[in-house]
């Protein structure tokens, strides 16, 4: 599929890219490279999300370049007539496209590049590889197959999809190629150590005393392998914090030597039950699995699902007998 996806961008001029809603490092690290690879063929690219982006990726190059304008993109799209295409980047399923997924796919061709398990498709022309390692990656064999320059900042932005998405290379999607690219990447001009700093030294006293909050919740299930860590909307508004300095806070339980799963619930909304789930597993528990009977979805050791309607206890009541009988089996 990455020759489809290839001719596909040769043959247009104007290019619009997407990605799910609430980016990760991955998904915003995929586009700002992608964008600035094909700018640098010459392109004409639009980088849309429907949020601002985190900003914990303030450090990203080109960041500021985001637009959250759907209207102006539709505008732009209209203006390029039959010479124009959309890709969307990172999205396991449409709905992750958000409540712009419908004008989005409206820009036609819609391309897909993708990793997550269970992606089914969802473009008219669609690249999925659920073995990989970021969808960063394949961004930088796509840049490759298009033999096009990768620049130091193309470089930084790709890097950063990587090593947020394999953990800084813990988790078992990481292979060979993985660090092959980004061995690669760092000849293009990465500073591993700058990347490391932008995202693990730029943290905020509000955010270590969330964090403190969120650590005394900590449970444990299953005979200690299981950790279940819980924020609530009153430990946010106490601790003057937002779901974004949330990013990373489940790598706490899954530390401990003891714990396979590592299970985060976040309240989303002060007006209602709405609970935000993340799992990350170690060795061989598919919480992939686990998250689609929820209509979630992810990888074998990383995934998420939403449930509205019911509060965090009892979320927490449903996914553990489901844990007990993976870690089980």
């Amino acid at each position: 599929m990455i020759e489809q996806i290839r001719q596909a961008i040769i043959a247009k001029q104007h290019i619009v890219l997407a990605t799910h809603i609430r980016p990760d490092g991955d998904a915003l690290g995929s586009l700002l490279g992608l964008a600035a690879v094909l700018e640098g063929m010459g392109k004409q690219v639009v980088r849309y999300l429907e949020e601002p982006a985190p900003e914990l990726y303030d450090f990203l190059p080109h960041r500021d370049l985001v637009t959250t304008d759907l209207d102006g993109v539709l505008e732009f799209a209209e203006q390029c007539g039959n010479d124009i295409l959309c890709l969307a980047l990172d999205c396991g399923d449409f709905s992750r496209l958000g409540k712009s997924g419908p004008a989005l796919k409206n820009i036609v061709p819609l391309l897909v590049i993708d990793h997550h398990t269970g992606n089914n498709g969802f473009g008219d022309i669609d690249w999925i590889e659920p073995h990989r390692s970021s969808t960063g990656e394949m961004v930088y064999d796509l840049a490759v197959a298009l033999d096009a320059e990768i620049s130091s900042q193309a470089a930084e932005c790709l890097y950063t999809a990587i090593i947020t998405d394999t953990g800084s290379f813990q988790y078992d999607s990481t292979t060979s190629h993985t660090f092959l690219v980004a061995a690669a990447l760092v000849e293009c001009g990465v500073q591993p150590a700058v990347i490391s700093q932008g995202l693990h030294d730029s943290s905020s006293f509000p955010r270590l005393e969330l964090t403190r909050e969120v650590l005394a919740t900590l449970q444990s299930y299953c005979n200690g392998r299981v950790g279940v860590i819980q924020v609530s909307q009153q430990m946010l508004h106490s601790t003057g914090t937002t779901l974004e300095d949330c990013e990373g806070l489940i790598n706490l339980p899954r530390s401990v030597k003891t714990v396979k799963v590592a299970l985060f619930l976040k309240e989303t909304d002060s007006e209602g039950p709405k609970i935000s789930v993340s799992l990350r597993a170690k060795g061989d528990c598919d919480v992939a699995r686990i998250a689609a009977k929820f209509g979630g979805g992810g990888h074998h050791n990383a995934a998420g699902c939403r449930i509205t309607g019911l509060p965090m206890a009892q979320v927490l009541d449903k996914f553990i007998p489901l844990l007990e009988k993976e870690l089980a089996a």
